[in-house]
């Protein structure tokens, strides 16, 4: 509870119960309020002077105009209802988005939730208590710690933004030193692959990025608007360079150097631009020098000079954005490799080499964990890092020079990481921002790797299990969610986990949201796509808004503080016994799950439980889900006994049973199918969440007569 004085000798104060929490009603009387409000907004309403200060600096509200009450749970968010509408309204991208509202001094307050915005509408009543006096409540050692740390992330981040603001000046200096080179050593490969259908395509004046299409009809695709920031992203990183060698030479020569040209005779593009974006400079640059030897041959003075002149723009902007905190999260790794490469590719590059190398350093030690896994928990990410760092090697190699351990280091740790992850058929585990395996990129990227043995089985710090049996293989989720900054791309999908047989994938989560689907992107982070147990319709983690402020959207805001993991082995297989707790705050809850594969493969035993959380009273009661998400190649077939047939393309039968309950069949969506979402379906089981429920299920595999597929995948 707040703080809370006042002066007023004739009001009086209501305590109202809201379950877990209580707040206060001071009303009657000409009073004033001076109240310290931290977690919790307060507008007292009693006549026309202003008697109460909302949470939120500014939002001074007149309470002559009101005709009730509002108190906001958040962090500082309130809002003001006149005559039960609101007269001012502020959206909620705090930690909790309730509110209570009294429409003129009724007893009954209507209350309703809904994500980012308050609404005067609903039905919960809540009951005046009784008539007291307002007791100072003591803080509890929960909101204590969520306050101190708080404190710190905050005066943290002030810290490093004063710093940064004055150490502005001299970076903007320093990388004034970064000259024009006067020609390039050596150009690294690119080993992405190429395709002449896209070739076909920008020949012909179509440009086909992130699932938005635009026809340049004869004039620059840089001067057109964008039809998404997306778009512009993929337009300005000039990755698509690669495709044009599948042309015609000489076309693709005329062409690739007819829309440089274009780009580097554009006006200073203003700082807000997606072409501006840290990420995308750093792709830009990796491409410029990639695809150098094709740009540069046959060309005239002029255009050599400002392709030479962009490369060193281009590393500008990158050391500014390493050393002054534009870049984050992982794209700073991606801008020391940019870096990286025009220091050995550059002949003006020897100046800076040395400072970029300890960059590219200190990123590769703090994103790359000791077991390969990025420290984001996203399978692309390793791939797309991978496909930079490789050319990075071997132009290092190429020139005799002596290549950073670090980087050595983790190229070494990645490679099996990502072979953990892979399923039979080659593409990896949709988690944590995971969408369509471009199994191309992935082979390219694995043919690198100096040393094959079989794939690890333990990831503890990147969180991921495997579990493998004969042609059976389950991938698990066991990890919490990563780093604030890390987590822009991460799902609440906390043990989860896949199924597949053989090149057959049988249990599968949604995946991250493609491009033409991004509206759904929410709705594929959220814990009801995987594979896993739900409670009470909500997430296991907090995931903030895409309407959130910049830094913060799209970031985990909270989720399971405790992911633990014990791993058995016994002669009739393996045993994972997995927990987390990232349901203890709200419902006082710990999710335990146990999968068992047995030495055969063909069997797939699960136990979920939930358990009382230490400490955490229970709230009130609610119901979970257990959600299994089925492949699009998979028939479910539901029989008359309470079990669940699934039909494999490959002829095999999967029989699913859960003890005590009927499984139900929904609809689902893939959308890390490689032609976009599709359809399928998923098996759910439904009970009351209650510490102490359990329910047993398995996956016993037969065999049978081969079938072709609904659809192709």
């Amino acid at each position: 509870m707040w703080p809370l004085t006042w002066e007023a000798p004739h009001a009086r104060c209501y305590s109202l119960d809201l379950g877990e929490r209580a707040i206060a009603l001071v009303e009657g009387g000409r009073s004033r309020c001076g109240s310290a409000i931290d977690d919790f907004g307060l507008v007292l309403c009693s006549d026309r002077q202003f008697l109460g200060k909302a949470g939120q600096e500014g939002a001074r509200l007149d309470a002559g105009r009101a005709r009730g009450l509002v108190v906001g749970f958040g962090r500082r968010r309130t809002g003001l209802a006149t005559y039960g509408y609101w007269k001012t309204t502020t959206f909620l991208a705090g930690l909790r988005r309730d509110a209570i509202i009294a429409h003129d001094g009724h007893a009954s307050l209507d209350y309703k939730r809904k994500a980012g915005l308050i609404l005067p509408t609903g039905a919960r009543r809540v009951r005046i208590l009784r008539e007291r006096r307002y007791r100072r409540t003591p803080l509890s050692a929960t909101m204590l710690r969520d306050r101190v740390r708080l404190a710190s992330v905050s005066a943290a981040r002030a810290a490093g933004a004063f710093a940064r603001g004055a150490a502005a000046p001299y970076h903007l200096m320093t990388s004034m030193a970064i000259a024009p080179p006067e020609r390039l050593r050596i150009a690294p490969p690119d080993l992405r692959t190429t395709d002449s259908t896209v070739a076909d395509q920008i020949y012909a004046g179509y440009f086909s990025f992130e699932g938005k299409t635009v026809q340049a009809r004869g004039v620059s695709p840089f001067l057109a608007t964008a039809p998404s920031e997306g778009w512009r992203r993929s337009l300005a990183g000039f990755s698509w360079l690669r495709h044009l060698q599948a042309f015609d030479k000489k076309v693709a020569l005329a062409n690739a150097q007819a829309l440089v040209a274009d780009f580097l005779s554009l006006p200073k593009l203003p700082p807000d631009d997606p072409a501006m974006e840290p990420a995308v400079v750093a792709r830009r640059l990796l491409s410029f020098l990639s695809q150098s030897p094709t740009l540069l041959d046959g060309g005239d003075a002029d255009f050599y000079d400002a392709f030479m002149l962009a490369l060193a723009r281009n590393a500008r902007l990158l050391w500014r954005a390493l050393a002054g905190g534009g870049a984050r999260g992982a794209d700073r790794l991606f801008c020391a490799i940019a870096l990286a490469e025009f220091a050995v590719c550059a002949d003006t590059g020897r100046k800076i080499a040395p400072h970029v190398s300890r960059a590219l350093s200190t990123e590769l030690d703090r994103q790359i964990l000791i077991d390969g896994g990025h420290v984001s928990r996203n399978p692309q990410v390793a791939v797309d890092l991978l496909l930079d760092l490789l050319p990075l090697r071997q132009v290092i190699a190429a020139r005799g020079l002596q290549a950073p351990p670090a980087v050595l280091r983790a190229i070494d740790r990645m490679m099996p990481m990502l072979r953990m992850l892979q399923h039979g058929d080659g593409s990896l585990a949709v988690f944590n921002g995971m969408g369509a395996t471009a199994l191309d990129r992935l082979a390219s990227a694995l043919a690198h790797e100096d040393s094959r043995g079989a794939p690890p089985v333990n990831a503890p710090y990147a969180g991921y299990q495997r579990m493998e049996a004969g042609d059976a293989l389950v991938i698990v989720d066991a990890g919490g969610p990563p780093p604030f900054e890390f987590s822009n791309s991460a799902h609440a999908g906390c043990l989860s986990f896949e199924f597949s047989i053989g090149i057959e994938r049988v249990i599968v989560n949604c995946g991250a949201a493609s491009a033409p689907h991004l509206d759904a992107r929410e709705l594929a982070r959220a814990t009801a796509a995987h594979s896993t147990l739900v409670v009470g319709d909500r997430s296991s983690a907090r995931i903030a808004p895409q309407s959130a402020p910049r830094r913060r959207a799209g970031r985990i805001l909270a989720g399971p503080r405790n992911a633990e993991v014990e791993r058995r082995r016994f002669e009739g297989g393996t045993t994972l016994i997995l927990s987390h707790d990232g349901y203890a705050r709200d419902f006082g809850l710990i999710h335990a799950r146990e999968l068992s594969l047995t030495a055969d493969g063909a069997v797939l035993l699960g136990v979920d439980r939930l358990l009382a959380s230490e400490g955490v009273r229970q709230a009130e009661a609610s119901d979970f889900a257990v959600r299994f998400h089925i492949h699009p190649r998979v028939r479910v077939a539901p029989r008359a006994d309470g079990a669940i047939e699934l039909n494999l393309a490959n002829g095999d039968i999967v029989v699913f049973e859960a003890q005590g309950l009927t499984p139900e069949v929904e609809d689902s969506i893939f959308f890390a199918a490689p032609g976009g979402a599709r359809k399928c379906a998923q098996i759910v089981l439904r009970g009351t969440a209650a510490a102490g429920a359990e329910i047993a299920w398995s996956f016993r595999r037969r065999a049978g007569e081969q079938v072709p597929p609904d659809d192709q995948v």
